[in-house]
């Protein structure tokens, strides 16, 4: 997911999205650790759109406290 698109959701977006990738992650990795994957790098590319989820999520509350 690119930033650009993660600009466009909305909170509750941003924050299903974080719940729905961690879940994925962990199933993934534990899927991984059983019988290794074709493709390992989309541990990596979950991981990283978990932070950048999580990054505009703290983003977004920082400027909203900041207006307050």
């Amino acid at each position: 997911m690119k930033q650009e698109e993660i600009n466009k959701l909305s909170d509750k977006d941003v924050q299903a999205n974080i719940s729905n990738l961690s879940e994925k992650l962990m199933k993934t990795k534990l899927a991984h650790g059983v019988s290794p994957m074709e493709n390992p790098i989309q541990i990596r590319g979950m991981r990283r759109t978990i932070a950048r989820l999580k990054t505009e999520l703290t983003k977004r509350e920082a400027a909203a406290t900041a207006k307050a």
